[in-house]
């Protein structure tokens, strides 16, 4: 299998390379995402859009600086009823969000980029659809206290892989494009180059 860089911070994007035999070293984008969303919202942009233009950014600012090296570039969002929902910076909003969420079905968007010396060569986005049970303050206080920060940033409100399956009454989809990377695709690509 070709080694690979991951343009992201993520460990669990990390692990599910790691598990699928895909050798890859890590080099974080520090990509701004805030203002790059806000400016696509005001363009009226999807959060599909959204999240394959982050993913897109990310793996070509990596490549640029490597060359002919394979950078993955990934993002992830929350898609409820076409308003984008974006990981949460403190434990107020991550409350919002879950009360936002709560009972309601809504789509977990994330996209992939294999771009090389600088350009996008390749991308797939796919999507998961979850639907939250109904969930008192209460609870959702509670379900809060027991993620770690380090989790809770990493990988927004619910971690499907932990805690976070329980808020779930379905889940429609790949788990690892909920985890972040949807791993099928990118190993049937990462074939294909041999």
């Amino acid at each position: 299998m070709l080694n690979i860089i991951l343009a992201s911070k993520s460990k669990v994007r990390k692990e599910i390379l790691d598990n699928n035999n895909i050798p890859s070293d890590v080099e974080v984008s520090n990509v701004d995402e805030e203002p790059i969303k806000e400016s696509l919202l005001k363009e009226g942009a999807t959060p599909e859009i959204i999240s394959k233009n982050l993913a897109e950014l990310k793996a070509n600012k990596v490549s640029q600086k490597v060359s002919n090296i394979l950078v993955l570039g990934a993002d992830s969002v929350i898609d409820l009823a076409g308003e984008l929902i974006s990981k949460p910076e403190n434990r107020d909003e991550a409350l919002t969000i879950l009360k936002k969420l709560n009972g309601k079905r809504h789509s977990l968007i994330s996209s992939v980029c294999i771009s090389k010396n600088g350009s996008m060569i390749w991308n797939y986005t796919d999507r998961a659809y979850l639907k939250m049970k109904d969930f008192s303050e209460d609870e959702l206080i509670s379900y809060l206290s027991k993620i770690t920060d380090e989790t809770l940033y990493a990988y927004n409100v619910y971690q499907i892989e932990g805690e976070g399956r329980y808020l779930f009454s379905e889940i429609d989809g790949d788990e690892d494009t909920i985890m972040g990377l949807p791993i099928k695709k990118i190993k049937e690509y990462l074939e294909l180059q041999k």
